[in-house]
């Protein structure tokens, strides 16, 4: 975690106002929070669940801190909810400025050990639904409105899990993490990352991926060691970065990370 981003992380290098956001997952933990920090910064955000009630009571909440926030329906792994996704941002907006690939699932239940082994085809297809094929589709529906945006952004929320370098250290931090369909779904995900940002490299549009850290969130469990509020800082400081800011990156804090 070396080699710190200093250079376009500011969130005053150009007026935040009247932009438009989308986070998934938003109904709860970090990305709750990421809609309301971008919310207060006075982005539009909408707020994106597979469960409509829980969108619209998220949506809500933020309403009530004063923050735009407008509810959708939304299930990365329905065809049919991104196609609706992409034609209500068209009708209402117009375009996108900020994707926040927020949801993700951890169908083993476990960080711990080695699985590799156990893990069965239904945890693996249910894990890569979610957290790859998922913003794979999603993202690829989402380009033509992003790209009509003046300085498009794109955030992966992925996992320091997802490292191959650090899994294959033996004293790294993560060597005891080995629950497959998770961090392999990570890393494919980061292979996304790293693509899609060399394919759009001559666009205004950057894709980089966040490591929010160990979250005290559904996921992380009361142990983690961060608040949800630090937990998403880095989806934030990526979401807002000026022209002169990373592309196709790991990183945490602003701190980038192994591949």
């Amino acid at each position: 975690m070396r080699n710190r981003i200093s250079h376009g992380m500011s969130t005053h290098s150009s007026p935040q106002q009247g932009k438009i956001a989308l986070v998934t997952g938003a109904n709860k933990g970090i990305g709750l929070e990421t809609a309301r920090q971008l919310g207060r910064l006075g982005i539009s955000v909408v707020v994106a669940a597979r469960d409509h009630a829980k969108a619209e009571a998220a949506a809500a909440t933020l309403k009530r801190e004063g923050i735009d926030a407008v509810p959708l329906n939304l299930d990365v792994t329905s065809t049919a909810d991104i196609q609706a996704a992409a034609a209500f941002l068209e009708s209402h907006y117009g375009r996108l400025d900020i994707l926040v690939n927020n949801a993700g699932i951890n169908a083993e239940n476990t960080f711990t050990g080695n699985n590799s082994q156990t893990v069965t085809q239904a945890e693996l297809r249910k894990t890569f639904d979610t957290n790859f094929f998922g913003v794979v589709e999603l993202t690829q529906a989402l380009l033509p409105l992003l790209k009509k945006s003046p300085a498009g952004r794109i955030v992966n929320l992925t996992s320091i899990l997802g490292s191959l370098t650090l899994h294959a250290d033996p004293a790294s931090p993560i060597a005891g993490s080995k629950a497959l369909a998770y961090n392999a779904s990570k890393t494919a995900l980061n292979a996304f990352t790293i693509h899609l940002a060399a394919a759009l490299k001559d666009t205004p549009i950057k894709v980089n991926s966040a490591h929010p850290g160990w979250v005290k969130t559904d996921m992380g469990g009361t142990d983690a060691p961060m608040e949800i509020a630090d937990g998403a800082k880095t989806s934030v400081e990526l979401a807002l970065i000026g022209a002169d800011g990373p592309n196709g990156t790991y990183s945490h804090l602003g701190n980038t990370l192994p591949w």
